[in-house]
């Protein structure tokens, strides 16, 4: 099924279920939240967030060069739908959002409207492999908790109630683990459960051993940290 969605590009992957605050601040994007303000009772008030391949979040300001066709976008994105609006008294906007279902891009249009919109493609979680899924959940539970232990500082930050479901849990892992955005991407596109909680897995194994090295190295870890992202 096809659907047609205004788009925001972000440097960041959302997953089904994971809630994305966003304050608005460009005027195109004013102009997305006023259009979603303007939908009609019990319309779905939802977006497409679709992490950026290269390119900016924000348009350069007049003068300085530059334009949305600079921005190139990953294919699979995931709907942010509104569940909260504060309008701020300059006309700039606070969203609290949450990821509801996940999309392919078909094709982007840049003249539709001040913000891009997209045809999408819906991409429904697959049956076949609920029995792999169900399998696989409890060792992925059991070496995020793990991960947690390393990258927590206080023990019983580790005690919280973490989902049972399969799906539930591949979304949480791949959001609120350390991944880098290109490891988001890749797990927000892989096709079912199975198959992510196959992947992360992997990626914290990997992430952990990688903390494990860091812990045995005698130096404070704010003199190996990156610089942080002016974003």
């Amino acid at each position: 099924m096809h659907a047609r969605l205004p788009v925001f590009p972000l440097g960041t992957v959302l997953f089904p279920g994971l809630v994305l605050p966003l304050h608005i601040f460009e005027e195109r994007y004013r102009e997305l939240v006023r259009h979603l303000i303007g939908l009609p009772d019990g319309t779905p008030r939802e977006f497409g967030v679709v992490a950026i391949r290269s390119g900016w979040e924000t348009r350069p300001a007049a003068g300085q060069g530059g334009s949305d066709a600079a921005v190139t976008l990953h294919e699979i994105g995931c709907t942010a739908e509104v569940r909260q609006i504060t309008e701020l008294a300059d006309g700039r906007f606070d969203l609290v959002t949450v990821g509801r279902r996940r999309f392919r891009i078909n094709e982007v249009d840049e003249s539709a409207a001040p913000y891009l919109t997209a045809e999408v493609e819906w991409l429904p979680e697959p049956g076949g492999q609920e029995e792999a899924a169900d399998l696989l959940a409890p060792r992925v539970l059991a070496v995020f908790r793990q991960y947690l232990s390393l990258v927590r500082a206080e023990p019983e930050e580790i005690s919280e109630q973490l989902p049972d479901d399969p799906t539930v849990l591949s979304h949480l892992v791949a959001a609120t683990a350390s991944l880098t955005v290109a490891d988001r991407q890749r797990l927000l596109a892989t096709p079912d459960t199975a198959g992510r909680l196959r992947a992360e897995l992997r990626l914290l194994s990997r992430e952990a051993a990688l903390l494990r090295q860091v812990r045995a190295v005698p130096v404070p870890l704010t003199e190996l940290g990156a610089p942080p992202s002016p974003n």
